[in-house]
């Protein structure tokens, strides 16, 4: 027996000991708790670098709010644009460019107003010039211009606006454009057809103005600052409270309104102060809103908009009404005239085969566009049923209708 036990095992393999076999034993065993224990930091890494679920974006504040006495100013401006191919304001109809041209002409010397002169010019036009000053420009400083036709002109490519004062809601001179405009805009014509893209009748100048007067801006007069939210809402400017607060002071910021968050400064330099808070990030809350155009069959919904679960049947009498007249050619060798003979073809689609659909409640936006879209309705279909569903209340949002 010896022997043969021997013989099994072969030249090669030792007999294991009872104490050898008992030491395999537990080196398997220490290799199995090893592969476990790989296996569960595996699955905790995957875990933990798999990605979150969706949330709203997370955004600054500077993007959200606006800065108490930090804002644009608009300028507007009237003056004349030469040097049009003859497309400009024809002077016996528009009186205003004929009054402004002589008027200029006397300031620079040339006096024609005591003469009988008939202006026939077609290269000029009158002009309202507009441009936005924003905040913290300063004297020499250059901005954008926008100039409009304001008579008859047909276009103004090619024009060159005159020097002319921009004014703002106080009347005083903020500055002073002139340059060469640039419309973006061609036209052709032919002796059956025309052609355009664009607004001839309207222009732009980069950098076409000069700024002269500056506009006084004061940060923290008093030792605060009030932060305007762009869209009114408790619950993010209570966020933005809670995100001052915590990171630059306690007690540092309030709610005032649902708009507005009073800052104490607390002897703070207020440009610091301001780049600090604008670069802290929020989640802000959106309202449940639905905004729809009815013009354009546009509709737009929030994240947030939820529908009860409704039932809707949606059908409509449509009538197709086709014309096919024929003509009718008399016998040959004969005196007869031709005839037209009226074929009309009506078909009503009275909306039998559309079916009661139940659109059920979901938890997220996608599902309630997956809802309507099952239902095969149109964005024309989709308005008026939101509007349906909204009288009876089952629509939990607002509805904007424009």
């Amino acid at each position: 027996m010896r022997n043969r036990l021997k013989a099994n095992i072969g030249p090669n393999k030792r007999a294991c000991s009872p104490n050898q076999g008992f030491t395999a034993r537990r080196w398997l065993h220490v290799r199995s708790r090893q592969a476990l224990s790989a296996l569960v930091a595996a699955l905790f890494l995957t875990a933990t670098l798999a990605p979150a679920p969706a949330h709203a974006a997370i955004v600054r504040i500077k993007d959200i709010v606006d800065y108490e006495g930090i804002r644009d100013n608009q300028l507007v401006g009237y003056g004349l644009v030469v040097g049009l191919n003859g497309s400009g304001d024809r002077l016996t109809n528009t009186i205003f460019t004929r009054e402004t041209l002589i008027g200029m002409l006397n300031r620079l010397g040339v006096n024609i107003r005591d003469r009988q002169i008939q202006l026939q010019t077609h290269d000029v036009a009158a002009v309202m010039v507009t441009a936005t000053l924003p905040p913290f420009s300063h004297g020499g400083g250059r901005i954008d211009v926008t100039v409009s036709a304001a008579g008859d002109a047909r276009d103004l490519t090619g024009g060159t606006l005159l020097v002319t004062p921009l004014q703002a809601a106080d009347g005083e001179v903020y500055a002073v454009a002139q340059g060469s405009l640039v419309t973006n805009a061609f036209s052709a014509a032919g002796a059956g057809a025309s052609v355009s893209q664009n607004i001839p009748t309207s222009g732009h100048i980069a950098n076409g103005a000069v700024v002269e007067r500056e506009v006084p801006v004061s940060l923290g007069s008093g030792g605060l600052i009030h932060l305007s939210l762009r869209n009114p809402n408790f619950t993010t400017a209570t966020r933005i409270v809670d995100a001052i607060n915590h990171s630059i002071a306690r007690n540092m910021a309030r709610v005032e309104d649902p708009r507005t968050i009073a800052v104490n400064l607390y002897g703070r330099d207020p440009a610091q102060t301001l780049f600090r808070i604008g670069d802290l990030t929020i989640e802000p809350d959106t309202m449940a809103k639905v905004i729809v155009d009815e013009a354009s069959g546009t509709i737009v919904m929030g994240d947030n908009v939820r529908i009860s679960t409704v039932a809707i049947a949606q059908g409509n009498l449509t009538i197709q009404i086709t014309e096919t007249p024929q003509a009718s050619q008399p016998g040959p060798f004969s005196n007869g005239t031709t005839a037209i003979l009226p074929r009309t073809q009506i078909n009503a689609n009275t909306g039998n085969s559309q079916r009661l659909g139940i659109l059920r409640e979901g938890p997220t936006l996608a599902s309630l566009v997956s809802g309507m879209n099952a239902l095969g309705m149109g964005p024309r279909d989709m308005i008026s049923i939101l509007q349906a569903i909204k009288a009876d209340g089952a629509l939990q949002a607002d509805l904007e209708v424009r």
